[in-house]
């Protein structure tokens, strides 16, 4: 079975709507497809605070159906493989879509699987992760039963979405155990694989202030390599030395190793690496010029975050749009990214940046200063926007 469609968008998570709803609000809006195999809709940004025990999960799901936007067609199937010589992708259930352009926005992937000794154990034993709708519940069940030990939060050595929520979930764990009291026979370490703790300067002078101040524990350029569950242990790989560091925990905050998903990593799409391969700036396949990708999936040497792909949808729709009329595409995409770090309960950085590490802040105060009004932008005012804005090709 065969189907064609004018602009074929391959993911229907962050980005993919975000560009297919930009596509159907143009004036004369162009047949829009999207392939997505999810029933669900989940604004992954809120489950460090989920997490923290501040909102039920629930508050973060959404029909996907809702977001469709209105003229596309939604086909709920998942990619098996792409052809992008032939304009064709086939389909997990055997369909074979063709297309005139190709918007690849598949997000990331968790692989949960290269820490040795941790699957089936993540949500047991004090082992816990925010980074899926079905385990962010045991990050606030291992709080509320730590009685006290190592509490560890862990950050890989890959490429991963949302690089400060590793960190932001520690603060805010730092918070409650001395809330409940717990926090005096307690350790919080960081193990990161990361040289350090943020990377852009100015803010990661203010974070290394509030880790002083926490009297948090840090490992820098230490990977995760294995868990061991039954004598509670992480043990992690220097990146530099290549010793071993074996730490004994109570708590365990996992970030998976993440990459590109694996029907990409196996597709001509990636040319460079193993992401969809596009150019920095307009976000065009440096292959196929019929193809554009944005968002975890693509090379953008950007931070993989919503706020990240908002600046990202309207270049690349911007550019697609020319293309097809066969104008030149001036749409440039710098980099910009923001990270809002919950540095505590009710309080928050705003860390905004471009390619270059410069800062690119949006109000007119330091925002490397915890405030109590960027926490509450990022827990009421931003998944607001997000429904109702972003994902309506609004914002």
């Amino acid at each position: 079975m065969t189907q064609h469609h004018s602009i074929l968008v391959v993911g229907g998570g962050t980005g993919g709507l975000s560009v297919a709803a930009r596509l159907r609000n143009q004036e004369r809006p162009p047949d829009v497809a999207i392939l997505e195999p999810s029933e669900k809709h989940y604004y992954q940004p809120l489950w460090t605070l989920v997490g923290a025990g501040v909102f039920d999960k629930e508050t973060t799901e959404r029909p996907e159906k809702d977001y469709i936007p209105d003229g596309a067609t939604w086909i709920k199937d998942a990619v098996a493989r792409f052809e992008p010589d032939a304009n064709t992708v086939v389909t997990k259930s055997g369909q074979r879509i063709t297309y005139d352009q190709l918007v690849v926005a598949l997000g990331i992937q968790l692989d949960w699987g290269k820490i040795k000794g941790l699957e089936g154990h993540v949500g047991k034993g004090g082992i816990c992760s925010n980074y899926l709708y079905t385990t962010v519940d045991s990050t606030w069940k291992a709080l509320r039963d730590f009685q006290g030990g190592n509490a560890i939060f862990t950050f890989p050595s890959t490429p991963i979405k949302c690089a400060g929520a590793p960190q932001k979930i520690m603060y805010l764990a730092d918070d409650w155990l001395r809330k409940t009291g717990v926090r005096d026979r307690s350790k919080v370490i960081f193990a990161s694989a990361g040289a350090g703790i943020f990377g852009v300067k100015k803010y990661a002078r203010a974070l290394s202030e509030i880790v002083a101040r926490k009297g948090i524990e840090t490992h820098f350029r230490r990977d995760l390599v294995e868990v061991r569950p039954e004598s509670k242990e992480a043990v992690f790989k220097g990146l530099d030395s290549g010793a071993e560091l074996v730490l004994k925990y109570e708590m365990l905050h996992v970030v998976p190793p993440q990459s590109a998903p694996d029907v990409i990593k196996k597709s001509e799409l990636a040319v460079e690496g193993n992401w969809v391969s596009v150019h920095k700036h307009t976000l065009q396949h440096v292959k196929f010029p019929n193809v554009f990708a944005l968002g975890d999936c693509s090379s953008l040497p950007a931070s993989r975050t919503g706020a990240a792909i908002r600046k990202q949808a309207p270049v690349l729709v911007e550019n697609l749009m020319a293309f097809r009329a066969g104008g030149p595409m001036t749409g440039s995409y710098d980099g910009y990214a923001s990270c809002p770090l919950v540095t505590g309960y009710g309080k928050l950085i705003l860390a905004e940046f471009d390619y270059d590490g410069n800062p690119c802040e949006s109000f007119p105060f330091d925002q490397a200063k915890e405030r109590y009004s960027m926490y509450a932008m990022k827990a009421y005012a931003l998944p607001e926007m997000y429904w109702n804005g972003m994902l309506r090709g609004r914002m």
